[in-house]
């Protein structure tokens, strides 16, 4: 038999769906105080996820102890695999922890304030239609339920629908025109053109835009690969979660009524989520 070949396991290169959990200060009690305020009441949205700790946003001179983070990790039920850093590796290889490489396309460049502003663009709509003009007023922004958990280094898993219909569109360009039902997950490698019900515990991923032309009330996560010009397009609003580029909101904070249940857009303003109404006439 040859020594490439075995029926008993591979080993191949490859990477993992992987949130990014972005240490910003050397204050554990603070972090954990809002940790724990900030997954008390949504306990199973990151739920045995597994995490990377990003410490490139530290300063020269700051540390943190890893194993005390995996650990506060732990408590809220992720899964801390290895650390992210570069300056800080030679600290940062101290703990038990991997070293890990980030694929983000911001990469150290977040450690520098002036460069974490990314203005938001126009962005061409794909697929089986796109959502009109928007015009009108930006709805709040909401800082206490936004998180810097960049999704970075994801390897699509295989689409939990069986057999998608996939339209005359571009190859960068995903079409589902099925109900997704609670615990399936679709993962679009550009845009993805949502055309029926995003149930409630469903999940809607892209690395460009998401267009769902029906009520969203699971989770769509936009720009997972840290593309912060790409947008959510809605034509009901009632999610469990939203997210571009690891900038997230949940139910913890209730939507406004001008867009609960409406069409909308949503896009990153300063790291902040805008939510505008869409007038479809």
């Amino acid at each position: 038999m040859s020594p490439k070949k075995s029926p008993f396991f591979e080993l191949r290169s490859g990477s993992v769906d992987t949130l990014m959990f972005v240490v910003k200060t050397t204050d554990l009690d603070a972090m954990r105080a809002e940790l724990t305020r900030r997954f008390e009441a949504t306990p199973e949205f990151f739920a045995n996820d597994v995490v990377a700790i990003d410490v490139r946003r530290l300063a020269a001179n700051e540390r943190v102890p890893l194993a005390e983070i995996a650990q506060l990790l732990d408590s809220v039920r992720m899964r801390p695999i290895g650390v992210v850093a570069n300056a800080e590796q030679a600290w940062a290889a101290e703990s038990a922890l991997p070293l890990l490489e980030a694929r983000d396309r911001r990469g150290a460049a977040a450690k520098q304030p002036d460069e974490d502003s990314v203005a938001a663009a126009a962005n061409t709509a794909a697929g089986a239609g796109t959502a009109a003009a928007a015009t009108g007023n930006a709805s709040e922004s909401a800082d206490e339920s936004e998180s810097t958990a960049t999704a970075a280094a994801i390897e699509p898993a295989a689409a939990s629908v069986a057999e998608p219909v996939r339209l005359a569109t571009s190859p960068q360009t995903m079409v589902i025109d099925k109900p997704l039902r609670s615990g399936q997950r679709i993962y679009a490698k550009g845009d993805l053109v949502v055309l029926g019900l995003v149930s409630y515990g469903a999940e809607v991923i892209a690395e460009g835009n998401i267009h769902i032309y029906a009520p969203l009330r699971g989770r769509a996560l936009a720009g997972v690969q840290g593309n912060h010009d790409a947008r959510i397009f809605c034509t009901c609003l009632e999610p469990e979660l939203i997210s571009i580029a690891g900038i997230y909101r949940t139910t913890e904070n209730p939507l406004p009524a001008d867009v609960l249940g409406k069409p909308v857009q949503i896009w990153l303003e300063e790291e902040k989520l805008m939510i505008e109404p869409l007038r479809l006439t």
